[in-house]
This record gives structure tokens, sequence and C-alpha cells, in this order.
């Protein structure tokens, strides 16, 4: 089952962002090669700077999804003021479905 993994970033955090980018694109890269990353990719705000992230991950169940996103750096980092783990279904340029 797919899962959209919604996180706002803490206001006047965005050094805290780049300092663990690093680990959470590494994070994200190991997620792609097990195949259960999606897509991923920040949230930008109006100065076009990112203040959030949105990840969609394959996940057995909403405690495995709840999991993973526990292991993100980001998260790890205290970077997340909050973080919204929905259920998703994609209905169009699904990949999958091609």
């Amino acid at each position: 089952m797919l899962f959209a993994l919604i996180c706002k970033d803490k206001p006047n955090h965005l050094q805290v962002r780049l300092d663990a980018r690093p680990d959470h694109v590494a994070f994200l890269n190991e997620l792609n090669a097990k195949g259960a990353l999606k897509f991923a990719g920040p949230f930008l705000d109006a100065d076009g700077k990112p203040d959030g992230s949105l990840v969609v991950i394959e996940a057995a169940d909403a405690a495995a999804a709840q999991g993973l996103a526990a292991t993100d750096p980001y998260a790890k980092a205290g970077l997340f003021e909050s973080v919204d783990i929905r259920p998703w279904n994609w209905v169009f340029n699904n990949p999958a479905s091609a």
C-alpha cells in the first residue's frame, strides 16, 4: 500500500534541513534501492526555500509507514513540526500501471 508522508518543517529550521540533507538523501536512496520510495521532494515557501517534504512510500501498513517515517534523518534531527501519514492511491500517471 502507498502512503504519503506530508511533513511540515518547524519555523526557522532551514539550517537543520541543510545540515541533515546528506543523510536524508542517503536514506531516500536506500529506500529507492529497496523499491519502497515512489517519489519525494520538498515543499517550497514563497521565497522558494524548502519548508516541508512530500514523500510517497510503499509499506505493508500504517505502522510500517510510521516506522519508516521515524527513521528519516530529518525526523531524527527534529526538523518537522508535523508529519501526517495518509494512505494514498496513485491514479494518474502511475508508472506501475503503464
